[in-house]
């Protein structure tokens, strides 16, 4: 990025306060969260399945913010100013979208059904991107974020399960890594309104494409309709196993964490 400092001294990039860039007080905080309940749930300290639950948590909403992030990145590089001046690159959950449905919801499942439901979203002004081919890298910018998540977190099982560490925290880790490939996997369907879907969108033809916007506002209650269905519910766990496996993310360890984070069940 290009910086440069205007009249009286303010530090500008590319024409917008670096303030704009700053990470908010409450991803800090969050960050601050998962690392305490992390070193908590490492040595097994206090109540570990409370510790196990704020480490998964925290864990979850950080990755929910460097998510919407590298959309809102991509987007600023791309060409919409805007996206700074609406507060989405100081990493600030609360700036993605509506607190209960981007938040609160995502996390609910989550905890209840073991699945990293799409959450924030970051409102960019397409008008301002020009080409096609920006459209779609700011879309894939979201999903290449959890695919690497999934990919890092992966790596530190395979690499650290033997460094120590109790058999909790790595069951809370495993967990995260099983979310984000669900997580990848979500955002990579071709739903309308979705990250999948707004990668396709640019490349429609017109009438496809109002097609596509009709729909587009509806694609949470879509995707939410496509997991009740029983059948396609089975295939896209069938996926998610799948790349589980091959991936070498043990079944037994995420299955566990995911156990521990429903603490209320004793």
């Amino acid at each position: 990025m290009t910086a440069y400092d205007r009249p009286g001294g303010e530090r500008l990039v590319l024409g917008v306060p670096r303030a704009a860039f700053r990470p908010s007080p409450v991803f800090v905080a969050l960050v601050a969260l998962f690392v305490t309940t992390g070193v908590l749930a490492w040595n097994g300290s206090g109540n570990v399945r409370l510790s196990v639950f704020g480490f998964v948590v925290s864990g979850w909403l950080v990755s929910l913010c460097l998510h919407e992030y590298a959309h809102a990145i991509v987007a600023f590089r791309a060409g919409d100013r805007g996206v700074a001046h609406r507060g989405y690159l100081t990493l600030n959950p609360l700036k993605y979208s509506h607190p209960l449905l981007s938040i609160a919801l995502p996390v609910l499942v989550v905890l209840l059904g073991g699945i990293g439901l799409p959450g924030g979203a970051v409102w960019v002004d397409r008008h301002l991107i020009p080409g096609r081919l920006r459209h779609t890298l700011v879309s894939l910018a979201g999903p290449a974020t959890n695919v690497l998540f999934t990919l890092v977190l992966v790596l530190a099982l395979r690499v650290g399960t033997g460094a120590g560490g109790s058999v909790e925290f790595w069951a809370g880790l495993a967990l995260l890594a099983f979310l984000q490939l669900t997580a990848s996997v979500l955002n990579l369907l071709p739903v309308p309104g979705l990250d999948g879907g707004n990668m396709i969108q640019p490349w429609l033809n017109p009438q496809w494409r109002r097609m596509y916007d009709l729909f587009a506002p509806y694609g949470f209650i879509l995707l939410f309709a496509l997991l009740w269905n029983p059948r396609i519910n089975g295939w896209f766990f069938d996926v998610v196993f799948t790349a589980g496996d091959a991936l070498g993310l043990p079944a037994w360890l995420y299955a566990t964490g995911l156990d521990l984070v429903r603490f209320w069940r004793g």
